[in-house]
């Protein structure tokens, strides 16, 4: 068993966020439970539980997108079964332990156990009492972590990301994938000035991953005519590292740079699943954020980013079309990522003259979820970005949609603007007075 010291269950830890501290934004008083529990590498995993709903907790961490690198095996039997096993068997790297034996019992079982654990495997145990002198016992005896009984899911991967996150390294950065309900509703407009507003507002750097490789608009967007981009990253997986990513991206501002697409219709295209999440692992490794701009396709790598992105950012326009897409979306990214906030909702283009919409409130209330942002059509200003190769917020910082771009990043990024959040003072009403008297 490895001896690396853990905080007691229950007692905060500090968090370290990602990117340069901001003089304009507010950090949130609680990381999301995204931030807090990054994804684990390929590690094998093996729990022994005394009780069905402890394992129940385990399977379904073990199911979350963060835990899908990981091999995990659940048994019952507690402490007592896992001394059994491996006596026989080699341990793996993590084993999970749930244990409601008396103090001494359940060390003198550590104690047997250890004689059996190769070098490097942590353990952590899952345990009945919120004693501090018996972590500390625990902690003697090499046990990476101890929680209290019961346990969530969320709270699990915590724990577990923790132990296999390096503390002294930056962290994993976070995947933002951005997707249309529908086709032509300006997903890939609210990719890009959103991902735009996130590096101008946080100074932090983002890279934006076109994956519509053969229309993509992220190098007309900003201006850019690329020789290289992604398609090269994705028809070599293997090779990407740090330095070919950075022969591949293109800056387009101090904290800005793009994964432009080809857009070549004299090539196949064939996007594989191990080799898009490949791409996306090493670029992750390399910002703090990833911006994914999908196109509005159902394939097994598309619906592969989705599942395994941070957050995730769907557009749509406020007819029934886009409803009966969203609502689809939302139902089954909900069922399968029960562990992670839900998708945000921008409805974009909003009282275009003389088409029929169904309102706002309406739209929301259909899909379950409230829009972060809702942007009116307004086909000058963003006709003459889009021809500019500029974002709204370069065109005209007081257009009403800069604002909204702006709303978005700080939502995807939990991150919220000081001077928004600021109390009015308390004299603010007898001022307003007073100068209305004079």
């Amino acid at each position: 068993m490895s001896n690396q010291a853990k905080p007691f269950a229950g007692e905060p830890e500090e968090m370290a966020g990602v990117g340069a501290p901001l003089a304009e934004l507010d950090e949130p008083a609680v990381p999301a439970p995204s931030t807090r529990a990054r994804p684990i590498p390929r590690i094998s995993i093996q729990a022994f539980c005394e009780n069905g709903a402890t394992a129940e907790i385990i399977q379904i961490a073990a199911e979350d997108r963060r835990l899908a690198k990981a091999h995990v095996n659940v048994h019952m039997g507690g402490i007592e079964a896992a001394v059994v096993h491996y006596q026989q068997n080699p341990t793996p790297n993590l084993i999970v332990l749930e244990s409601s034996l008396p103090r001494d019992h359940l060390l003198a079982e550590l104690d047997r156990l250890a004689e059996n654990c190769d070098p490097g495997t942590k353990v952590l145990i899952i345990g009945q009492v919120n004693d501090v002198m018996l972590y500390r016992e625990l902690l003697r005896r090499g046990v990476s972590e101890y929680l209290v009984d019961p346990v969530e899911p969320l709270q699990l991967m915590e724990a577990v990301s923790q132990l296999y996150n390096n503390p002294d390294t930056e962290p994993v950065g976070h995947v933002y994938a951005f997707v249309g309900a529908k086709g032509g509703v300006g997903s890939s407009t609210v990719c890009h000035n959103t991902a735009w507003a996130l590096s101008e507002a946080l100074k932090a750097d983002v890279v934006i991953a076109d994956l519509d490789l053969a229309f993509g608009t992220t190098g007309l967007d900003f201006n850019q005519d690329p020789m290289q981009g992604i398609a090269d990253a994705l028809s070599t997986p293997e090779r990407l590292d740090e330095v070919l990513l950075d022969r591949l991206l293109t800056k387009c501002s101090e904290h800005l740079s793009i994964f432009a697409a080809p857009v070549a219709l004299d090539r196949d295209y064939d996007i594989s699943v191990e080799g898009c999440d490949q791409v996306i692992d090493v670029v992750r490794q390399n910002v703090p954020y990833v911006a994914v701009d999908l196109p509005h396709v159902w394939t097994p790598w598309a619906k592969g980013v989705l599942l395994q992105a941070d957050e995730v950012v769907i557009t749509a326009v406020p007819d029934l079309a886009n409803l009966r897409n969203a609502k689809n979306m939302v139902d089954l990214l909900q069922q399968i990522r029960r562990n992670d906030s839900k998708p945000r909702l921008v409805i974009n283009m909003v009282n275009m003259p003389k088409r029929p919409e169904i309102s706002v409130k309406e739209f929301e209330a259909a899909v379950g979820l409230k829009a972060i942002a809702v942007i009116d059509f307004d086909s000058e200003v963003f006709g003459q970005a889009a021809n500019n190769g500029q974002m709204i917020e370069e065109l005209n910082a007081k257009a009403r949609s800069a604002s909204g771009f702006r709303d978005i990043a700080l939502a995807i990024s939990n991150r919220r603007d000081a001077q928004a959040t600021k109390k009015a003072s308390g004299f603010a009403p007898f001022l307003e007075k007073l100068k209305l008297k004079r």
